[in-house]
C-alpha cells in the first residue's frame, strides 16, 4: 500500500558517536546499531516528538576467543563488559546469542537507552534531537536496556511505557511527563516477560486500561481451530497506572495459517473513532528465524475492548518497504521487520511511528478514510 508520506526520518548514521553515552563510560568504541522503534506524541509547542530506541554495540564484540556483553551496573551506576567463551553461544540471531547449554537463556547483542527527537507539526522534518535528556538504565531491572517506548497522554499528562531487561526478568516500567519531553520514572508496572504495554487514552468504566503482552516459552493447544499457541494481546485495568490487574479472556491470540500466526502485541495507544477503539498492532508470521513483522489494525468496542468489532486482518496495513532503505543497505541486518510504535492525529489522516528493520524510524501519513468501515 502506498501513502501520502512515507519516509525515513531517523537512521543511525543521524545519531552523533561523539554523544553515546555507552561508549563514554567504557574504555572501547561503540556504535549505533539501530535507531527504531520510536513512541509518538505531540508536544505542547504543537511539534511531535519520537522516543526512539538507541541500540548502541561493541564495534569489536569478539576478541579472541571471548564474547563480549555490554551491561549496566547499577552499583557504580556506569556501564560495563562482561566476557564469556565465545564457543558457549549461537549466533545465527543478530539481535541475541543464545547460550548453547542452556534452554531459552540469551545475551543481547546490543543494550538499548531512549533518545527524545523532534519533529516539527506534521511530522516530516527533524527539529532537534535532544541528547541532554535521554533516557538511561538506572536500576538493576534495567541492566541491558530500556527498549520500545509507547507514549499515551491522559488528562493532559504523558504516560510512557517501556521494556526493561536484566538477568531477572523481562519487564515494564513506567515513565510520566507534565511536557512530552522531561520525564520522571516512575518503577515497574508489570513484572516477568510481559512486554508491549501501551495505555488507553482515557479511562474506561471508571478504570485505566491497557494492552498487554505476556510472553513465555510455554504454550499449550487452543481447541479454537482458527487460533496458534504463542504471545497473544491482553487487557489489564488499573485503578492509578501504579497497580495492575490482568483481565482473563486473552484479546487476541495468533492466528492459524495466515500472517498473524506466530506472535502478535500492541503498537501505539488505541485511537477513540465514532465507530470503536482503533489498534495498530504488530503481527509476526512464521517465515525464517526471527519471522517477518508486519502491521494490522481492528476496532474494539469503546465500553468493552475485548469486544472486537472489526478485523482487519487479511491484508496488512504495514509491511517493510525496500525503497525506503535502499539507501542504507550496508547498515541492514534484519529484514522483514516493520514495528509501530506510535500515531499521532492529524486534521484527515493520522502520523503512524514506526521501527523500521529494527535499524531506522519511519513515519507514515496514513489517511483516515483507510480505516472507514463499508
Amino acid at each position: 500500500m502506498e501513502f501520502p508520506f512515507d519516509k525515513i526520518l531517523i537512521a543511525p548514521s543521524d545519531i552523533d558517536s561523539q554523544k553515546l553515552p555507552v561508549g563514554q563510560d567504557i574504555d572501547q568504541e561503540t556504535y549505533v546499531l539501530g535507531a527504531f522503534n520510536p513512541g509518538f506524541c505531540r508536544l505542547p509547542n504543537g511539534n511531535t516528538l519520537m522516543m526512539v530506541r538507541v541500540a548502541e554495540a561493541l564495534c569489536e564484540p569478539r576478541r579472541g576467543d571471548r564474547l563480549q556483553i555490554l551491561r549496566y551496573d547499577a552499583g557504580i551506576n556506569s556501564f560495563t563488559v562482561d566476557t564469556y567463551a565465545a564457543d558457549h553461544f549461537d549466533f545465527s540471531d543478530p539481535r541475541k546469542h543464545k547460550f548453547k547449554n542452556a534452554e531459552d537463556v540469551y545475551a543481547l547483542t546490543s543494550l538499548s537507552w531512549l533518545l527524545p527527537v523532534e519533529l516539527d507539526e506534521d511530522g516530516k522534518n527533524v527539529v532537534k534531537i535532544h541528547y541532554d535528556k535521554m533516557i538511561l538504565p538506572q536500576n538493576d531491572s534495567q541492566e541491558y536496556g530500556v527498549e520500545d517506548a509507547r507514549i499515551t497522554m491522559i488528562d493532559g499528562k504523558y504516560y510512557m511505557t517501556a521494556c526493561s531487561v536484566s538477568s531477572a526478568r523481562h519487564s515494564t516500567v513506567l515513565y510520566t511527563s507534565t511536557d512530552g519531553l522531561n520525564y520522571v520514572y516512575e518503577g515497574l508496572i508489570l513484572d516477568h516477560q510481559n512486554k508491549d504495554m501501551v495505555f488507553f487514552p482515557e479511562k474506561i468504566n471508571g478504570l485505566y486500561h491497557a494492552l498487554t503482552r505476556p510472553q513465555g516459552e510455554l504454550y499449550f493447544m487452543d481447541h479454537r481451530p482458527e487460533n496458534a499457541p504463542g504471545p497473544g494481546m491482553n487487557v489489564a485495568t488499573s485503578p492509578d497506572t501504579l497497580h495492575w490487574r490482568p483481565i482473563a479472556p486473552v484479546l487476541l491470540k495468533p492466528r492459524q495459517n495466515t500472517l498473524l500466526s506466530r506472535k502478535l502485541g500492541s503498537g501505539p495507544a488505541p485511537i477513540r473513532t465514532p465507530e470503536g477503539w482503533l489498534i495498530l498492532f504488530h503481527a509476526v508470521s512464521d517465515e525464517g528465524l526471527v519471522g517477518v513483522y508486519r502491521t494490522f489494525w481492528m476496532l474494539v468496542d469503546l465500553d468493552d475492548p475485548l469486544k472486537i468489532i472489526h478485523e482487519a486482518f487479511s491484508d496488512p496495513l504495514m509491511e517493510a518497504y525496500p525503497d525506503l532503505t535502499k539507501d542504507i543497505q550496508d547498515a541492514i541486518y534484519l529484514p522483514g521487520v516493520v514495528f509501530t510504535t506510535g500515531v499521532v492525529e492529524a486534521e484527515d489522516y493520522y502520523m503512524v511511528a514506526s521501527g523500521e528493520l529494527d535499524l531506522c524510524c519511519r513515519i507514515t501519513h496514513i489517511p483516515r478514510s483507510t480505516f472507514a468501515l463499508h
